[in-house]
């Protein structure tokens, strides 16, 4: 079941698994990790050994496992995680990006961030505890994220002497409450990361429960990133015109496929000008292919002549989406400064950039108990809530619920190119009758 970072580069055939940890402060997000990464055999020697010395310089006789995540100094200082830290390690069977991501709730949208892309989330409680405000939020943010895995690790199990009734009256509350907000999958598991229990190994204190181990379960999770179903989106990063003798009339049209398939033949439509040809062929890593899918990066070749340009979209002419110019969206703000009605911003959307303005902020949610507060007027630091925006041309946005890649935007400072709020497209999963009010959108002619 385990491997050694040497043994990396000779399993890259294995799943890729994201997922990203969760919970309140001193649950032992930290702690999972290291020992998720020590148990698994993940660990470098020089990286074990400077673990050691700084639990020896703190007075701790066992290595403070928490270390290996937690790297900068005010979070070793304070015992706490601040920022995203992201590692990589792997089993013969899966490899793993994992993001430990901090409890505290003014750092929800670090939260946000790392479980962005994850395919999995893992909410840790302490079992002493049990469901508190902020596993609630956790939960919320990962429904919201659409996030399809959730894992319950009721933590600390040694501190509660590995009793089954307070696992079970946990793992209740908890699945209720995740349930409600439609997370797809809820797994709950009893462990104690210190001990090592129901992390990688099944747990000698535990024989009531039956289920895998934490490691078990990311070892064989279905991995939900297989996008070649999907509706089929071609981003356009670059236009390719060598005009070389060997190629003088070569126009291709390069980028990552965001999702779906595309096939030599097959009639798309490009967005938003609406220009349609079929596709003459494709060429990838410097060979010609018939078909092509997500996340591969291609280069498609058209019949006709159009004028393409980066930020552009291709897709299949049967499954277009349909463009606009008003997007309704739910956004989580990241920035320290706040988001207001009649804000500029620039809105990013996979390649494409374009400007825009906050016409309404119609309501902001309170994560506590899922209510909406209407007219908020802004949304601040780690607030989540909805937004309605103009921009300035228009864009092809599926829904969120359908597409993360594509569905998915970022509302950026036009002044300094600061990241504003991260923007899902669509309805939330705590939807709410319309609030609406006029804005003051003098100056914007669009």
């Amino acid at each position: 079941m385990t491997t050694t970072t040497g043994q990396l580069s000779g399993i890259s055939a294995t799943t890729l698994l994201r997922f990203a940890t969760a919970g309140s402060v001193d649950d032992g997000k930290s702690t999972l990790v290291g020992r998720l990464l020590h148990d698994s055999k993940s660990v470098l020697t020089d990286q074990l050994e400077a673990v050691e010395h700084a639990s020896r310089s703190r007075g701790q006789e066992t290595p403070d496992l928490a270390l290996l995540t937690d790297g900068l100094r005010a979070e070793r200082e304070q015992g706490i995680t601040i920022d995203v830290a992201y590692r990589y390690f792997a089993t013969p069977r899966r490899r793993f990006i994992l993001a430990d991501t901090p409890g505290h709730v003014q750092y929800t949208r670090n939260m946000v961030t790392g479980a962005s892309t994850a395919e999995l989330a893992v909410v840790l409680v302490d079992a002493r505890n049990g469901v508190v405000e902020q596993t609630r939020r956790h939960a919320a943010v990962a429904a919201l994220l659409r996030v399809p895995h959730v894992v319950l690790a009721v933590n600390k199990m040694d501190l509660v002497d590995y009793a089954e009734p307070v696992f079970a009256a946990i793992a209740e509350e908890f699945t209720s409450y995740a349930a409600s907000l439609g997370v797809p999958e809820i797994t709950a598991i009893p462990i104690s990361a210190l001990a090592g229990d129901n992390v990688v190994e099944p747990s000698a204190n535990m024989d009531w429960y039956g289920g895998p181990t934490v490691l078990e379960h990311l070892e064989t999770v279905p991995v939900s990133h297989d996008l070649t179903g999907c509706h089929a989106r071609l981003p356009v990063q670059y236009v390719i015109r060598p005009q070389t003798a060997e190629h003088p009339d070569y126009r291709g049209y390069a980028g990552q496929i965001a999702a779906g398939t595309f096939r030599v033949g097959e009639q798309v439509t490009v967005l938003p000008a609406g220009r349609t040809s079929k596709i003459a062929g494709i060429d990838l890593l410097g060979e010609s292919v018939d078909i092509a899918w997500t996340p591969q990066s291609i280069t498609l070749l058209l019949e006709d002549d159009i004028d393409i340009s980066r930020g552009d979209l291709i897709v299949p002419s049967g499954d277009a989406p349909a463009t606009t110019q008003d997007i309704e969206a739910t956004v989580c703000h990241v920035a320290d400064q706040p988001l207001t009605v009649g804000h500029r911003v620039l809105l990013k959307h996979t390649t494409r950039t374009v400007k825009a303005i906050v016409k309404e902020i119609p309501s902001r949610l309170t994560l506590d108990d899922l209510s909406q507060h209407p007219n908020p007027g802004q949304l601040v630091a780690n607030d989540i809530g909805q937004v309605k925006v103009r921009t300035a041309e228009p864009l092809a946005l599926d829904s969120y619920a359908h597409s993360r890649r594509t569905g998915s935007f970022l509302l950026i400072d036009p002044a300094d190119g600061t990241t504003l709020a991260a923007g899902m497209a669509g309805d939330s999963f705590a939807t709410s009758a319309e609030v609406v009010h006029e804005a003051d959108d003098a100056g914007w002619d669009f």
